[in-house]
Order: C-alpha cells, then sequence, then structure tokens
C-alpha cells in the first residue's frame, strides 16, 4: 500500500509531459562558464588562474570551508577567466570561463566514447574512503537544495543513524529528471544507496517513489540484491511528498521536531540523484561535472531530459527542445511550485538545475490578490500544521517576533498556501519576506 505523510498536502496535476523522454547526452560544449557557489555556504576557492589548461573531471576550485563543495572542469580547455557574471536571480557572482581548443574537444569525446572502468571494488571501499572521494568529487544534493553530501554524511557525535533515505518522490508537477535517472541507470542508483549506508554504518535503506512512477519502481527493485537492507516503498502522489520532514514521516512514521534535523529522529536524506553521483564518485572516479535537466512546458514542442554537463548554457538547452519558436511568458528554473522565474537564460546549468519550465503567456500571471476570507484552506493544506494566512500577515506588518513565535523558521516554502488560496493572496512571498527578516534580527544581536 502507498505511504504518504499525514498532515495537509495539495493534489496537483502531475503535468509529466517529458515522463517518456529517455535521457538523452548533449554534445560537450565548447565553453563552460562555472559560478563558484553553487552550493549552501561558502562558495569554492579557485585554485587555477587564467591562461592555465585543465582536464575534463580535474579539480578548478576546492572547497572552501566545512560546509562547502569543490568545482571540477567537465571540458578540457583554457581557464580564460575568472571573473563575476550575471546569475539567473540577476546578481553579479564570481565564476571561471573554461573554453576548449578543437583538438581539446576531439579528445574529450572519444575518451566519453569509451566504456567507464571502475576504479575501486564497491565492496573493498572503506567508509573514510567513500566520504574522502564524496568530498574530493564535489558531490551536493542534486534534488535543490545542494546541501554538500560530505557534511551530511559525516553525521555530528552522538547522533545515532540507523536508516538511509533515499528520496526518489520527484513530486513537482513537470519535472521528470529523477524518473528519466531511475530508468537508465537503476543499478548505479542502488549501488550509491549501498555505498551511502556503508558510510553511514546502517543496514537499513528506504528508497521512495510516488506511485505516478511504476515503471521506476520496478527498474529500482529489478536491481535491489536479496538480503541487501534496501526497500523500494511506493508513495502517494501528494505534493510535497518529497518534502525532507514529509518524506521521514511517510516512510518511517518519525517526526522531526521543530528546528530538528533528519539525524534527530536517526535518519539522513539522500536524493536519488545524489545516490547516483555518489556511485559515479566511488566506483568510476568520476566527479559531478554532469546532471539530468528536465526541460519542459505546455507549448514546448520537445519536452525532454538531458543529461548536460555542469556549465552548459541554458539557452542552447531550450533551444534544443523548440523553445525559440513558441510564445513563452515566464521561464522557471526548477518546478511551478518551488522553483525560480528569471528573466535571463544566458546562464549556466548548475549543479542544482533540476529543470527548466516554459510558461505560456496565458499561464504567466498572477490573477489580482483580494481580501482574505478566512477560509483557513491554507491551514487544512500547509504540510508543517502552520498557519501560513497569520505567519504571512505578521511578516507584512513587520512582526517578526510574532512571525517566529508562530512558527515562520518551520516553512517549507513549498507554496501549497499560496496555490489553494481563492483569494490569489501571495501568502508565500510574505513569509519568505518574514524569514529573511528574522535572520536578520538574529545576525544583528
Amino acid at each position: 500500500m502507498a505511504r504518504t505523510f499525514h498532515i495537509g498536502g495539495v493534489r496537483l496535476k502531475d503535468c509529466k509531459l517529458s515522463a517518456h523522454s529517455a535521457m538523452e547526452r548533449v554534445e560537450l560544449p565548447m565553453r563552460v562558464v562555472l559560478p563558484l557557489g553553487q552550493h549552501i555556504g561558502a562558495p569554492a576557492r579557485p585554485v587555477v588562474a587564467a591562461g592555465d589548461r585543465v582536464v575534463r573531471g580535474q579539480c578548478v576550485a576546492e572547497a572552501a570551508s566545512v560546509v562547502s563543495a569543490s568545482l571540477h572542469s567537465p571540458i578540457s580547455g583554457i581557464v580564460r577567466s575568472i571573473g563575476l557574471v550575471r546569475n539567473a536571480r540577476g546578481f553579479d557572482v564570481e565564476a571561471i570561463e573554461i573554453e576548449a581548443t578543437e583538438s581539446d574537444h576531439r579528445i574529450d569525446i572519444e575518451s566519453m566514447s569509451k566504456p567507464l572502468v571502475a576504479v575501486r571494488d564497491k565492496g573493498n571501499v572503506s567508509a573514510d574512503e567513500i566520504l574522502a572521494c564524496v568530498r574530493e568529487a564535489g558531490i551536493v544534493g542534486l534534488g535543490g537544495a545542494t546541501f554538500p553530501t560530505a557534511v551530511k554524511l559525516n553525521v555530528p557525535p552522538g547522533k545515532n543513524i540507523d536508516t538511509l533515505v533515499i528520496n526518489a518522490a520527484e513530486c513537482e508537477p513537470y519535472l521528470t529528471c529523477d524518473h528519466a535517472l531511475m530508468l537508465s541507470d537503476p543499478a548505479g542508483i542502488i549501488i550509491g544507496a549501498e555505498l551511502v549506508m556503508k558510510a553511514l554504518g546502517v543496514s537499513n535503506a528506504v528508497i521512495g517513489v510516488e506511485d505516478n512512477k511504476p515503471d521506476a519502481i520496478e527498474s529500482l527493485r529489478s536491481h535491489v540484491a536479496p538480503g541487501s537492507g534496501i526497500v523500494i516503498v511506493p508513495l502517494k502522489e501528494k505534493y510535497p511528498q518529497g518534502g525532507e520532514k514529509q518524506l521521514i514521516f511517510a516512510m518511517t512514521r518519525r517526526e522531526v521536531p521543530s528546528g530538528g534535523l533528519p539525524a534527530d529522529v536517526g535518519v539522513v536524506v539522500v536524493n536519488v540523484a545524489t545516490a547516483r553521483a555518489v556511485c559515479m564518485a566511488v566506483v568510476y572516479g568520476e566527479p559531478l561535472i554532469e546532471r539530468v535537466v528536465t526541460v519542459t512546458g505546455p507549448r514546448l514542442p520537445r519536452p525532454a531530459n538531458y543529461l548536460v554537463p555542469i556549465g552548459y548554457p541554458v539557452d542552447e538547452l531550450i533551444s534544443k527542445s523548440g523553445g525559440d519558436d513558441v510564445p513563452v511568458g515566464k521561464i522557471v528554473l526548477g518546478g511551478p511550485m518551488m522553483g525560480a522565474a528569471v528573466e535571463n537564460t544566458e546562464v549556466p546549468v548548475e549543479k542544482g538545475s533540476s529543470g527548466i519550465l516554459l510558461l505560456p503567456p496565458d499561464m504567466s500571471h498572477r490573477a489580482q490578490p483580494e481580501p482574505c476570507i478566512l477560509c483557513a484552506r491554507c491551514v487544512s493544506v500547509c504540510p508543517m500544521g502552520l498557519e501560513p494566512y497569520l505567519i504571512s500577515t505578521l511578516s507584512r506588518l513587520g512582526r517578526v517576533g510574532e512571525a517566529v513565535d508562530a512558527g515562520v523558521a518551520d516553512c517549507i516554502e513549498c507554496g501549497s498556501c499560496s496555490y489553494i488560496c481563492p483569494s490569489s493572496r501571495p501568502i508565500l512571498d510574505f513569509i519568505r519576506y518574514g524569514k529573511m527578516s528574522s535572520r536578520r534580527v538574529r545576525k544583528s544581536k
């Protein structure tokens, strides 16, 4: 029987337009731009200089602190510059630009055409070696949070972990990058899960997949060996099923306390694509230099799932799916519920880029907000059991202390409240404002 969480949530049209599009590797670009801050924490520190020659997979920026992640080049070539570039959100960020010569490009393509060769036996690698490989490979959470994976797997003293939860729910409408990966490389995902289990010292792992992906469930189950301790668990199609706290409850019936972490209830959560990245790093010695990205939209001629080098131009991916020839009102990086709308697509794919959603003009405008009618629908769908209308109002009025008391910090920003509101009120926008304001107050003390 499919499981789910017990508080709130909404039923959404899944709109998985690219669900039947097999993962397609794009050609290597001649040029990549690699922002240094592609993860939560301190931006990576460059270890190359303009004019240096680099090879595919070489580290070009190292982790700058405990919570940071190294960065590697997906192509061979020359470092053209290290400087500021404009990112998708309109901010100037430091980045490394690398450009390939024709010779570099040809050598990379020839090397990629050869089968991957294992450099380590997954059965003989130690927990410390796994952690070192994950850290050196620059792996971060590929579900969108981009928290450095080596930090997550290095469990603090006093926390007793007994279960690994693999997040394969992919509950955001339109996104199918994880689905495509589960169909294309289930073996790599299972090996990655086994390696993470060894790194954590646990014997139990559960992989949660929403039941609108029966082919992915069967694909993973067919690669689980008897006695491995890994169980594939179907989940009800419900948003936000992939939220960390919601997923933990659905899989284990444990509740993470307010202000707490999964480790407080004996659990570590890793995204399914992150597990596969661990396999690639530990077994094959390949750092995180590519990821699967869904390019989709209601009017897009060719929704697809692309295996993309980090640093690949977003506008070129849009062109590949025919996006240049359709009317577009809004472009969202990520899913429609938690993604961010952008104006500039002359930006690179980053480690956290799960999808590119092109919405037509008739789906791109918010309705005019009207007064709250106190219907409490936002309360009924909040997966954290909060009162979104109240927190939003307190935040809008600048009553930060009261917003904190009402639980603003517990909001996971899933957007269910704004989605369900019959008055089209920007509930989540003001809650985000309240969260930012509360952080400023804490820093000022």
